[in-house]
């Protein structure tokens, strides 16, 4: 069963097409990466996907309900997770829970079970007299993801839910999400952080409006302009990582390189020879200290991705 379901979904501004005819489905109880650059209508599709905006063509289903015809029904039945603290920073935490409890019309009982479910889920029990706009990032977006979750929906949308935020609330963030994602909620996730990317079930990639890649991380990896025929990926570790990505970068052979932490990730035709890769880094003033295979990330997926599209 699907949570969302798109059938040549459009959204035009003028004459500008901010979402071309986005197909793809989102499985029930699944964590899906929506991914693109800045400006390649990601918010634009959500905010359809919300009912907040109806699409120019097209149709689409949210839990079930139509996003022209039952928006009402849509926002009940979801929750939202901005990346920009979005809750009001002069009330305290447990004020925030009350307003954004009450507006879903919950009250009484049904009010304090949910606001202990949800401050127990979250942890935030330790700070619910302090006035929101004193917490930290990682404590906001904690309390941030209590209220969008206050009223119980079955999917959340999570716009860049860590951006901003140090690494340690970032994966404790992220284990919150994967609690949710057994529970049997549907996420909905962008960001730019490919860390983030690999722990998604499946992954749809837009480029200036349109779907360009759909599937798990492993398919992504595994497409041939991303691996392409006769042709191998090596991680070097070097003495002078910086003058040998320089001086490999040069070579006919090497298709692509980049450092990545303190190795360089080559991706070099297959009649190359480590010998060569050796020499390269000799001539250039340097030494290889090792050599070894080494897969593609997703962040090598949509680097190639974009620059293939980009040069259309």
């Amino acid at each position: 069963m699907n949570a969302i379901e798109l059938n040549g979904l459009t959204r035009r501004f003028g004459n500008f097409t901010a979402v071309d005819s986005l197909t793809f489905q989102v499985p029930k109880g699944s964590i899906f990466g929506f991914l693109g650059p800045n400006g390649s209508g990601k918010t634009t599709c959500i905010r359809m996907l919300c009912g907040l905006l109806e699409p120019s063509e097209g149709s689409a289903s949210v839990n079930g309900y139509d996003i022209v015809k039952e928006t009402e029904a849509i926002k009940k039945s979801i929750g939202y997770l901005n990346q920009i603290f979005s809750l009001y920073r002069d009330l305290t935490v447990d004020e925030n829970l009350t307003f954004f409890g009450s507006v879903y019309g919950l009250r009484g009982e049904k009010l304090r079970q949910r606001k202990k479910e949800v401050v127990d889920l979250v942890g935030i029990g330790g700070y619910l007299q302090r006035r929101s706009g004193q917490l930290s990032g990682g404590w906001k977006q904690r309390l941030a993801l209590a209220a969008a979750l206050i009223h119980e929906p079955e999917l959340v949308f999570l716009d860049e839910p860590t951006a901003g935020i140090d690494p340690v609330a970032r994966r404790e963030l992220w284990d919150l999400l994967f609690e949710l994602a057994a529970q049997g909620k549907t996420l909905f996730v962008t960001t730019h952080y490919m860390d983030e990317a690999e722990r998604c079930s499946q992954i749809a990639y837009i480029y200036l409006s349109k779907l360009m890649a759909l599937g798990s991380p492993a398919y992504l990896k595994a497409l041939p302009e991303v691996s392409p025929p006769n042709t191998r990926r090596i991680a070097i570790a070097a003495d002078q990582p910086s003058i040998a990505l320089s001086a490999l970068k040069k070579q006919p052979w090497a298709e692509d390189a980049t450092l990545v932490e303190a190795e360089i990730h080559l991706l070099m035709q297959n009649h190359a020879e480590d010998a060569d890769v050796q020499n390269v880094v000799q001539q250039a003033g340097g030494e290889v200290i090792s050599m070894r295979p080494v897969e593609p990330s997703l962040e090598d997926v949509f680097v190639i991705l974009t620059r293939k599209l980009a040069a259309k």
